[in-house]
């Protein structure tokens, strides 16, 4: 049918449509997340119209005619980002790498380059720099590889034809938000824009199987910048994590269709780009103070790595009406649980003091194993007792202030000892599997916040 365009309000979150604006979406909740999109009438296709063709079309196929070889994969020459990657990038995928400016996502792109540049024919396709301001970063990163073409262009209907033209081996678009179908009314980094570029974008991957890497913006909350239907299009999504103010850089994997979305990829910014850090754990435990009060020291699982974490907790008194509570690299609602089960099961009262907690070196702790940990960091600010520098803590705390086990504790307490840690103080419940298997080390098994205080002499 033909008609006039109109306008409609899209959310970003869920993709609600509506005819009205709404402050809070109908579908999913959210605030201010309805974005106005203008749609286009469907246009009459006659069947006799090339739309209709079934040349170059696919046709179904049985499973048993499928075949079953090994995917091509392309190793990066950066090892941290094929562990992220599942093993290095797959033949026609279609990858986001987003997290906030400045944070790396440009300049890894530049360096994968160069070693994949050896053997491989890239296109790099920038809407935000020159050439000639590519040229200076390449040369800053010691990038100097001759497969490389640079495009800089928005238009992605002539970014796709230049791609079928001189047919590389990889495209890297440089970012998402910039480009624009000139189709379309709405500005480029709308969400009309973004969906239908990543479309194109991913259509023609799939077609001509030919790898493409897209660099997304993040919003103020952290969300890739767009409709979130964008991280439904691509195979694999990578976050960049850290303080921009600090070198160490966290590559996470939240969606990989061809790998595990549990590896994570540690990384130090210097002055020649991003250089791997194959022991993250003596990285982050790197400057720790010594016989100081509120530092505790944990071992999280990030995929298959075992990586030791600092944390360090500051207990004073308020100055407020309210006490403050601040976290840094922690769930927050999850340090305030714990504090009501210290102040409730263990006698440790917070009510009147303010509580501070921070993960060293940027990391962000999401399992709940590293709950033992934070709740003695907070004790030992609060009652000023040191915690010994060679004892590591885990364990999951209950809301009856039990300590529950944890998944691979013999993984943890292997770290534990290649670091030097002479004890651990873990459940008593994953201490079955794990008695008389290592030496040097001394295993404490807790079953409760007051015996994990006890273990350390308070």
């Amino acid at each position: 049918m033909s008609g006039k365009s109109k306008s409609i309000y899209v959310c970003s979150q869920c993709g609600y449509e509506s005819a009205k604006w709404y402050g809070k979406c109908p579908g999913c909740g959210e605030w201010n997340t309805m974005n106005e999109e203008i749609r286009e009438p469907v246009r009459n296709v006659s069947p006799k119209s090339t739309l209709y063709s079934m040349k170059g079309r696919q046709h179904p196929q049985l499973l048993s005619e499928i075949s079953t070889d090994i995917e091509t994969r392309y190793q990066t020459g950066v090892g941290e980002l094929d562990r992220v990657l599942g093993g290095g990038i797959v033949k026609g995928s279609l990858i986001l790498i987003s997290g906030e400016p400045g944070i790396g996502k440009s300049t890894i792109l530049l360096q994968i380059c160069e070693h994949l540049g050896k053997a491989l024919r890239i296109l790099y396709v920038s809407g935000e720099e020159s050439s000639r301001q590519i040229k200076l970063r390449a040369s800053r990163l010691q990038v100097h590889s001759e497969n490389l073409l640079i495009l800089t262009e928005t238009d992605v209907q002539l970014i796709t034809e230049q791609i079928r033209e001189t047919k590389p081996d990889l495209v890297m678009i440089d970012s998402i938000q910039t480009m624009n179908l000139s189709e379309l009314n709405s500005a480029p980094g709308s969400i009309t824009q973004v969906r239908e570029c990543t479309n194109l974008y991913m259509r023609t991957a799939k077609e001509l199987e030919i790898p493409t890497i897209l660099v997304g913006h993040v919003n103020k909350d952290g969300a890739i910048a767009g409709p979130k239907v964008l991280e439904h299009i691509v195979d694999a999504v990578l976050y960049f994590e850290g303080d921009r103010q600090m070198s160490y850089r966290i590559l996470r994997a939240v969606k990989n269709r061809y790998g595990s979305t549990n590896e994570i990829g540690v990384f130090d910014m210097g002055d020649h780009g991003l250089q791997e850090v194959s022991n993250p754990s003596m990285a982050l435990l790197s400057g720790r103070p010594t016989h100081v009060s509120g530092t505790c020291v944990t071992c999280v699982l990030e995929g298959s790595r075992s990586i030791l974490a600092e944390i360090q907790g500051l207990v004073t008194t308020t100055g407020f009406g309210n006490p403050r509570r601040m976290s840094t690299g922690f769930d927050y609602n999850r340090m305030n649980l714990l504090l009501a089960v210290l102040e409730k099961r263990g006698g440790y009262y917070f009510s009147n003091l303010d509580a501070y907690l921070n993960v060293v070196g940027g990391l962000r702790l999401e399992e709940p194993a590293c709950d033992l940990a934070v709740a003695i960091a907070l004790i030992s600010s609060l009652k000023d007792l040191p915690v010994p520098e060679d004892t590591v803590v885990f364990g999951e705390i209950g809301l009856a202030g039990e300590i529950r086990s944890v998944l691979h504790a013999d993984q943890r307490v292997s770290e534990c000892a290649r670091m030097g840690f002479k004890r651990c103080i873990l459940p008593a419940n994953c201490l079955k599997n794990l008695e008389g298997r290592y030496s040097g080390i001394e295993l404490i098994g807790v079953k409760n916040i007051r015996q994990a205080i006890g273990a350390l002499g308070g």
